[in-house]
């Protein structure tokens, strides 16, 4: 797992497919596309045995994203720089070291292009806070996903934190555009959005995830079906979520189905 950054180093070696993917999402419909950069956080790559390719890799992941949107001719679909804290290894930094690799990270993705920030996988308090303050050093907007599990109470928590509900009160003194339920169980996702509606008064999204982790590899062969994600999709909707997206095993014919079930302005 950590001998390749979990494919970070697909901006490197393979950026053909790379590219090629990010263009089959906007022609399916997507209308946000993050960069292949989940794994290419400083110390993510130290792990590797990869740093030296740090600045490389965060920049053709946007560039290759931008690309595929030029390819498309979709000039308003949106580049998201996608940054985690994940450690593969355990070893995640102190705070100090953790706020410098993450602003190095950001504002090279700022300056090769991208036109917001996707802080992914956002699973505690005080690592959630200085990815945000790291971020938004590049003067981008910041979005915040947080990836939720359940309490023995039934009630969303952070994965290795807090309850959902102070996580989202926690990250109320930064000036953040939305907050995104990601990379969590399909049948937890509605329990966390009522706790971020009772909790939070802007915009909302949901990219949930569907299959099972198995170290050190995530498995798809049980995917939840494109049809049964978008009946799900439409909950959300009812709930008000305005943002849907699709992680870890959520493909093609998903986000087909998703592109028919959002609202547009113009069907208003």
């Amino acid at each position: 797992m950590v001998s390749n950054a979990w494919n970070g180093l697909g901006a490197m070696t393979h950026p053909d497919i790379v590219r090629g993917v990010h263009e089959d999402y906007i022609r399916s419909g997507a209308e946000i596309v993050i960069s292949n950069t989940f794994s290419t956080s400083r110390h993510i790559l130290q792990d590797a045995g990869y740093e030296e390719h740090f600045e490389l890799l965060n920049r053709r992941g946007i560039d290759l994203a931008r690309e595929a949107r030029t390819n498309m001719e979709t000039p308003r679909v949106l580049v998201a720089g996608g940054i985690a804290y994940l450690s593969f290894t355990g070893k995640t930094p102190p705070p100090l070291q953790l706020r410098s690799n993450l602003e190095d990270q950001a504002a090279i993705m700022a300056d090769a292009g991208a036109d917001l920030i996707m802080l992914e996988m956002m699973a505690d308090n005080e690592r959630t806070q200085i990815a945000i303050e790291a971020a938004q050093k590049t003067g981008l907007p910041v979005w915040v996903g947080f990836s939720c599990k359940l309490d023995e109470g039934g009630q969303p928590k952070l994965l290795y934190g807090s309850s959902l509900a102070e996580g989202i009160k926690a990250i109320g003194y930064y000036d953040v555009p939305v907050i995104i339920i990601m990379h969590t169980e399909v049948e937890y996702i509605q329990a966390c959005v009522e706790v971020m509606k009772a909790n939070w008064q802007g915009p909302l999204g949901v990219y949930a995830h569907s299959g099972k982790f198995v170290q050190p590899n995530w498995i798809f062969n049980d995917v939840i079906s494109p049809e049964d994600y978008a009946s799900a999709a439409r909950i959300w909707l009812q709930q008000g979520i305005q943002i849907l997206g699709g992680c870890c095993g959520i493909g093609l014919e998903h986000i087909q189905l998703l592109k028919d079930i959002v609202p547009h302005p113009k069907d208003n």
